[in-house]
């Protein structure tokens, strides 16, 4: 029985958006139904020309950021899309901020959504946030 993981991504360092990408890779392609929720400085390294890599909060992220074993966030986010049918989702208000729109962001992203939307949809499913 596949479970619903419902994943909610608004900090940018890279220790929780590389952990939060590797549940929704993992999640995706064991079959579960995963849904990642971005918003707020998460959804900053997925427009597209911003290449800047987010801050470390400790020594495991500089770790991560020097070993080239370790596959990368966007890697595995666009892994759980494309492999497990994971659904990436901005934030509606957090575009709005932003000005920008959903082509500027990474093509593996789905529609715009409101949170309210967003957690009616996870509703009975666990619910992680980073």
């Amino acid at each position: 029985m596949s479970r619903k993981i419902h994943i909610v991504c608004v900090s940018g360092t890279r220790e929780k958006l590389q952990m939060a990408s590797m549940i929704a890779s993992v999640a995706a392609t064991l079959g579960d139904e995963v849904s990642v929720f971005f918003s707020m400085n998460a959804l900053l390294y997925f427009v597209n020309g911003r290449n800047e890599e987010p801050p470390v909060e400790g020594e495991f992220g500089t770790l991560i950021a020097q070993n080239k074993g370790v596959p990368p966030f966007r890697q595995l986010f666009q892994m759980a899309a494309e492999l497990g049918d994971a659904t990436l989702l901005p934030c509606s208000m957090a575009l709005d901020l932003l000005k920008i729109t959903k082509d500027d962001l990474d093509p593996a992203f789905g529609p715009p959504t409101g949170l309210t939307r967003f957690l009616s949809d996870a509703e009975g499913a666990q619910l992680l946030s980073f």
